[in-house]
């Protein structure tokens, strides 16, 4: 029986060994890998594709997100709310997205409903066609968010920063225009699809509670012939960056606030400071607890919230400060950015504010893998670049002995204020 009058033991997460449950990988007929995780006391499940099919693959402005948001649009058969009503009839929910680099188009529903859902999510994939009405509101809706958006200073601000560091002709810098949206045509959503879309780069990612049954539906449905068989070429662009580091933007004149943002280029995730890194910018600006948040919010009062983080990017790396603060006090701002690197620079972190990072990092962790979506998740991102479970183990080490002389020589190295790119949009 449980001793309700004594407390349980408390242990702080540092103190937790991790183990990452592992991940079932079967190749099908066709070649595609599918990466499974059946660790759910619910019967529920989660069946994802995932394709290189983000904008660095996209040959016009707008066409990767365009055919993510309309894959729902209509097929031969079924029009766009004939499709969502099918879905939602069986509790079905059906998502799609495309980044940077990534798109993919994803399903939950309960485990005995899979059978019937998934002959409609596939004719999404291969059978949908883009009816040019649907892309007419498409575009429509899309110029109108945009000239609202517009209006704002962060948009604008996130627009532009990323152009600075790697050009506009870079897939990570280049942003939609108004009028680029007038040039998608329903052929370039097609040729999008039918070139990056297909079973040669498709990876599927499940989750949930299912069986022999379920795992032969997706079988069935993606793995029995190839679809799509256009090569896709890995594209290659040049960086163009900035000469100028400073920018100021007066945009609204009634505005009371400004967007600011800071930006340098950082290595991609293979680069051996990449998990230190983590560890340092969670320090500086990567929680509520941050240097950041205590000085700039908590102190100063000058902005609600002040965060700073490592981009996702598959080809190139970059490393990002971005707040809104009070107009008067933007200037402000970004001085005392730039003296809480340089206090991480020239101060040895005290081990009791580097412990509490460490059981932040490591207590974020646990809740990654608590449940079989979670899992899948941190399965998902491992794989799609490029890694094995030992990056997983790695990274724990690394949270749990990293010592305060690293993290100063990784703010000498990264935290340099000349090395930023510096912009306030009011």
């Amino acid at each position: 029986m449980i001793d309700r009058v004594q407390s349980p033991a408390i242990y702080a997460p540092l103190d937790f060994t991790y183990t990452l449950p592992a991940c079932e990988k079967n190749t099908l007929a066709n070649g595609v890998a599918l990466y499974s995780v059946n660790h759910c006391p619910e019967p529920v499940l989660f069946l994802e594709l995932v394709f290189p099919a983000g904008m660095w693959y996209e040959k016009k402005t707008g066409v990767a997100q365009a055919t993510a948001a309309l894959l729902k649009s209509g097929t031969a058969t079924l029009n766009s709310f004939q499709i969502n009503e099918s879905f939602e009839q069986y509790g079905a929910s059906v998502k799609s997205g495309a980044g940077s680099d990534w798109a993919s188009l994803s399903v939950s529903c309960l485990s005995k409903q899979l059978e019937k859902v998934i002959p409609l999510f596939a004719s999404l994939l291969q059978e949908t066609l883009f009816p040019q009405h649907e892309l007419d509101i498409y575009i429509r809706n899309a110029k109108e968010r945009m000239s609202v958006q517009l209006k704002k200073s962060d948009f604008v601000a996130n627009r532009l920063i990323d152009t600075y560091l790697f050009g506009e002709s870079h897939p990570y810098g280049r942003f939609t225009h108004i009028e680029d949206l007038d040039k998608i045509e329903r052929e370039d959503l097609l040729q999008h699809l039918h070139t990056c879309y297909g079973s040669g780069g498709c990876t599927i990612f499940m989750a949930g509670q299912f069986g022999d049954q379920e795992i032969k539906l997706v079988e069935q449905y993606f793995g029995q012939t190839a679809w799509f068989s256009h090569t896709i070429t890995e594209p290659a662009y040049s960086l163009h960056r900035a000469s100028e580091k400073k920018y100021r933007i007066a945009h609204d004149e009634h505005s009371v606030q400004g967007s600011i943002r800071l930006l340098r280029d950082f290595p991609e995730k293979e680069h051996p400071d990449f998990s230190g890194m983590i560890v340092l910018n969670t320090l500086f600006g990567g929680y509520f607890g941050s240097r950041l948040m205590s000085n700039i919010r908590e102190d100063k009062g000058y902005t609600y919230g002040i965060h700073s983080y490592l981009y996702n990017n598959r080809h190139s790396g970059a490393y990002i400060i971005t707040t809104e603060a009070g107009k008067t006090v933007c200037e402000a701002t970004v001085e005392e950015v730039y003296k809480e690197m340089m206090l991480l620079q020239n101060e040895i972190v005290s081990n009791e504010e580097l412990s509490l990072v460490k059981n932040y990092l490591l207590g974020n962790l646990l809740g990654d893998l608590d449940g079989a979506f979670q899992i899948i998740r941190r399965w998902k991102n491992l794989l799609l670049n490029g890694f094995t479970e030992e990056r997983f183990y790695q990274n724990i080490k690394m949270y749990k002995e990293i010592q305060p002389e690293t993290l100063q020589a990784l703010a000498k190295k990264y935290l340099r204020p000349e090395d930023f790119y510096e912009l306030i949009v009011i």
